[in-house]
């Protein structure tokens, strides 16, 4: 892989911003490329305003592009709407830049599997709108890469947690209310073993991918904490925090309910599945090729409460 060029970074949240320091910190030139202005970005990281919806505009942004990074997100409630037309304009920045293109993606994609363990090859059999939508992007990647438009590197993980992370499952209204010390709010069963991907792990997991010649046309499940049941989460965390984390559950008629009122709620409840039945990415092919990684839950989980400590109560 030539890897002179700089390494573009599309999105300064959680992911991104973390992404480009650790790419800088690895001695790579790195461009970090948003809307807005983020808060904070590492010393050293060139910071570009871009409009990635504009397909002429993420061109621009991506110019000299050795590597092109995927981080971006868009509101849940327009997933369907507006994430396929930005990835074509990332795509489309890429192929002309001539750039490897690693996406992040989480796993909407393959739909209920019965409890069985998510493997790559899997099939994308996704039976709700945002894992439609999610499987139909994902064959488009692998069209231009088979198509040889563009190199591609699929990176893929599950529910994120980390510090900043406010809206995933095991976001604020976990850790923020177990840190205030009131009932952590929880839709399925907490007894199911689940996947949690912690924010760390996902960087350290795309820099692989877009660094190692390895993972060029492939995807991969980025490797986390071992899996364990969501309750054996909140043991940990409670055992942190110095008190009993009580589960306050949302019964699905209730969810339902809300979600006739609110498109957040109706998306959230469509995903209900992925804590109905056990949820368990399996990162052997990762390990495998690249060796062993991922932060244990233990460490993973104090390192999250301590920026709650910290920052979380400020928003």
């Amino acid at each position: 892989m030539n890897d002179s060029g700089t390494h573009v970074v599309l999105g300064t949240g959680q992911v991104g911003a973390e992404l480009a320091a650790l790419l800088h910190d690895a001695g790579r030139p790195v461009r970090a490329v948003s809307r807005h202005r983020p808060p904070t970005l590492a010393a050293g990281v060139e910071w570009r305003a871009a409009d990635l919806t504009d397909p002429e505009a993420a061109a621009d942004a991506t110019k000299g592009a050795t590597v092109v990074y995927q981080c971006l997100n868009v509101p849940y409630t327009k997933w369907p709407q507006l994430f396929p037309p930005l990835q074509r304009a990332v795509l489309g920045a890429a192929e002309r830049a001539g750039a490897l293109l690693v996406s992040l993606e989480n796993v909407y994609g393959y739909g209920p599997t019965g409890g069985a363990p998510m493997t790559e090859d899997l099939p994308l059999a996704a039976t709700t709108v945002r894992g439609r939508t999610r499987a139909a992007m994902s064959r488009e990647l692998s069209a231009a890469h088979a198509a040889g438009r563009v190199r591609t590197a699929t990176g893929r993980a599950s529910d994120f947690f980390g510090a900043g992370v406010r809206g995933s499952s095991l976001g604020e209204r976990v850790f923020g209310n177990a840190v205030a010390g009131r009932r952590v709010d929880f839709i399925g069963d907490p007894d199911l073993p689940h996947t949690y991907s912690y924010v760390p792990d996902i960087v350290a997991g795309l820099a692989v991918l877009g660094t190692d010649p390895r993972a060029e046309g492939g995807v991969w499940h980025l490797p986390g904490p071992r899996t364990a049941t969501t309750r054996l989460v909140l043991d940990v965390i409670a055992e942190q925090v110095g008190h009993p984390v009580a589960v306050r559950n949302v019964p699905q008629p209730v969810l339902r309910a809300l979600g006739l009122v609110s498109p957040l709620m109706r998306g959230l409840a469509e995903m209900r599945y992925q804590f109905e039945e056990p949820f368990i990415l399996d990162t052997t092919r990762f390990e495998t090729a690249f060796g062993a990684a991922g932060t244990p839950l233990e460490t993973a989980v104090t390192e999250t409460l301590a920026w709650y400590r910290a920052d979380g109560g400020a928003a």
